[in-house]
């Protein structure tokens, strides 16, 4: 019994997809809001940030990401329904393709904040907190997958028991993901 127990728990750990950066936030965690108004004071602090793909620019030497921040929820993900807290922008020496990290995607990044940097957005300059990656994450999106939604799998909206909506009667069609 030990050993089935031991496998099934191998078996659920090597499901998760998330990063342990993301998933487990910074001893303290620096808020957005925080570190914007205090920047020289947080400078070379480790951050978990996360919100949504606004550009990707990609340079000879490295690519930036602009990212419109969000709260994030316990497992690291973006909280789009909150109202949104400003930009920061990411840097990474790798090529990162506009293909895969497109506009409007939920993007979770932990890394070091490492200062500011201008960016142009519309006819504004603005200065905007600058990190350095070591993990991130890009999340799907949950609010359009239709086909094995629910915990019991299944096809369409009957995905439980015997025909059953899994999610019951009152419950939306197109559901947002559960947070």
């Amino acid at each position: 019994m030990k050993r089935c127990l031991f496998i099934l728990f191998l078996l659920l750990n090597g499901c998760s997809t998330v990063p342990p950066a993301i998933s487990d936030a910074p001893l303290y965690d620096l808020s957005y809001l925080e570190a914007i108004h205090h920047l020289d004071k947080f400078k070379n602090a480790p951050v978990r940030w996360g919100g949504v793909i606004v550009d990707v620019a990609n340079e000879q030497s490295r690519s930036l990401v602009q990212v419109l921040a969000y709260p994030l929820n316990s497992q690291g993900r973006p909280l789009t329904d909150q109202p949104y807290q400003g930009r920061f922008v990411i840097t990474t020496p790798e090529f990162l393709d506009p293909a895969v990290y497109e506009k409007d995607t939920s993007i979770t990044v932990a890394g070091t904040l490492v200062g500011d940097i201008e960016r142009t957005i519309d006819k504004k300059t603005l200065r905007l907190p600058l990190l350095t990656i070591t993990a991130m994450h890009l999340w799907p999106d949950y609010a359009t997958n239709y086909y094995g939604g629910g915990f019991y799998g299944g096809y369409g909206p009957y995905n439980g028991f015997y025909g059953y909506p899994a999610w019951g009667y009152y419950r939306p069609f197109f559901y947002p993901p559960f947070r």
